[in-house]
Formats: structure tokens, sequence, C-alpha cells
């Protein structure tokens, strides 16, 4: 049986590579910060699996910061693979804590590379990068060999924590891998973000319980695909025979508009209605046109989307409409 270590447990990516993990008789053991301790519905139903739960899945409560926390579990658990997936990874809000963003993104990155440089054998490492790490890209669409030119700190401190992964595989022979992501959503995507903010508004205001949703830029670009999705193309990468980094995308581009048109539409809505501009959520600076080309995955990894931007878009309406009805039921 392998065994894994998913840092960021709790989150979007971390449940979904927990579910596909476990469904390949992996035993799992999941990071979560002490302060933050899960308590989120799809995880919560995952936890309480009686044949998973202290068998096949286990939490830790450890931050990045408590080196050796993080070194007596990696010594106890020997895991096979490690996925690095915790991290602040709100763009906007690392413009409010710099430093924070930073050193919880960097150099928790580097605690933990130098950790599994000291295992015996080191086991095989993933880092999930970001494609805000090209902020203003040298080349339009961007591949694993674009330069960086980050714009917000987070896209920094991804930069530093991308290329800290490859100087470690190149220097100390790690298998040390970056899977290069652009935005990808699904209904586990947190409520702060743009594309659930306007899914859950527009099952609210479908449903009588708001009547107003403020965003920022509308025209604003993303190349964004289904979270499911990456998460398979993160264990492929690991299974692959030599480390490499890769870029997961969908290659195409939707403009924030995109989502209101298609969100609002399925529930016979027009979002003119509703939609007003707060400047409060405007950018300090905005990446153009990030769009990925995701040749090196297709073909080395053989690694396809599965779901269309409609078909998840839609996806993400009618979970958030059907879990306002039950909120308002009970």
């Amino acid at each position: 049986m392998k065994r894994a270590i998913i840092t960021g447990v709790s989150g979007q990516d971390g449940s979904y590579l927990a579910e596909l993990l476990l469904s390949h008789d992996y035993e799992v053991h999941g990071i979560v910060r002490k302060q933050h301790y899960p308590s989120r519905p799809w995880f919560d139903n995952l936890v309480r699996q009686a044949k998973l739960a202290g068998q096949r899945l286990f939490l830790h409560q450890i931050t990045l910061h408590d080196t050796t926390a993080l070194q007596r579990l990696l010594s106890q658990v020997c895991p096979h693979e490690v996925y690095h997936l915790a991290g602040q990874s709100h763009v906007g809000l690392s413009f409010d804590i710099p430093e924070s963003t930073c050193d919880f993104t960097g150099m928790g990155t580097l605690r933990l590379l130098e950790i599994v440089r000291s295992c015996s054998p080191p086991p095989r490492f993933l880092h999930a990068s970001s494609s805000e790490i090209f902020g203003i890209p040298a080349q339009v669409p961007q591949d694993e060999t674009t330069p960086h030119h980050p714009v917000s700190p987070y896209g920094a401190a991804k930069s530093l924590a991308t290329n800290l992964v490859r100087i470690y595989r190149e220097s100390y022979g790690l298998f040390a891998c970056n899977a290069i992501c652009f935005n990808h959503e699904s209904p586990r995507r947190g409520t702060s973000f743009v594309t659930r903010k306007i899914t859950q508004a527009a099952a609210r205001i479908k449903l009588g319980l708001e009547s107003e949703l403020a965003l920022g830029d509308l025209d604003a670009q993303r190349d964004w695909g289904y979270a499911p999705d990456f998460v398979s193309g993160f264990h492929r990468l690991l299974q692959h025979h030599e480390p490499m980094d890769c870029i997961f995308a969908t290659g195409q581009l939707h403009r924030v508009q995109d989502w209101l048109d298609i969100a609002f539409n399925h529930l016979d809505l027009d979002w003119r209605n509703y939609v007003v501009f707060d400047p409060r959520f405007a950018r300090k600076a905005e990446p153009t046109l990030l769009v990925g080309r995701p040749t090196r995955a297709q073909q080395v990894l053989h690694w396809t989307p599965s779901l269309s931007f409609d078909a998840m878009v839609i996806r993400m309406v009618e979970h958030d409409l059907q879990w306002q009805r039950m909120r308002r039921a009970a």
C-alpha cells in the first residue's frame, strides 16, 4: 500500500486528491493547520467514513512553520509521495498580507524540501504552482519554459517556490515536480473567489435571498479548468518515470462576464439587473492573457480535461442552488 502526505488536504484540491488516492488504495495522511481544522461538508463526509478514518485516512494538525513536527511526521509515515498544496492562495489578499503570504508559500515550500531531502529514501514531491508566476507573460500561450514575471506578492511567492523545487531537483536529484496550474474551479471553491461568488449569488438571487452582486473588472480573462481534472494530473505526474514540471490548463480564455452569462442564463436571469461595480475588488495589478499550453501534459502524461467550461459553470450553479435550498429548508 502506497503512503502519501497531502498539505492543505481540507481545501478544494486537497480533498479531491485525498479521494482520488484513497480510490487507488493509498494510505493518506493529510496536514491541516491547527487554527483551521476542517469543517466543510465534503471533507466531514470523507472523514466520517468508518472504513477510512483512522485506518487509511489520518489527519495531522501541523503548521508549515513547525519544522520539527513536519520532520517527525515524515519520519514516522515514510511516505512514498508528498503533495504540497497548502498556501495562502488568494491573490488579492496577498497585497494585504504580503509578508505572511511569502513566508507561508515560499519559505514553507523550502522547509518541506529540506525535510524531504533528509529522508532515506526521499519521497517523490509535488508542488502545486500557479499561472500567477507568469503575470505579464513574455509569450501567449504559456508553457513550462515561459519566463516568470509575477505582478502580485502571491505570484512572487509561487515563483520562489517553483524555482526552489527545480533547484532541489537539479542539485540534489530529488524526484521533485511543479504542477503549474492555471485557474481551476469546482463546487468546493472558496466563496471569496470571484467564480464561486458568481455561482452562489446567482443561486441566492434566484431564490430571493439576495438582490445584488458586487464585482470588480468583468473583462478580466483567465484559463479556467475543472479542479478534479487537475488533481488527476497531479497523480499522473508523480507516477511518471522521471521528474519534470508540467502545465495543467485548458488552453482557452474566458472572461468574468462569461461566468455571469452562463450562470445567470441557466437560471433564467439577466445578470445586468443585479451586478454592480465595486472598486474594492479591482486588482492593483492585473495579469494579462494567462492561458496555458498543456502540450506536455497531453503528450507525456496522456492528460486531457474532462469537463467543458460551460458544463463546469452549470455544475457549480446547480450545486449552489441545491445547497441554498437545503439551508433554507433547515
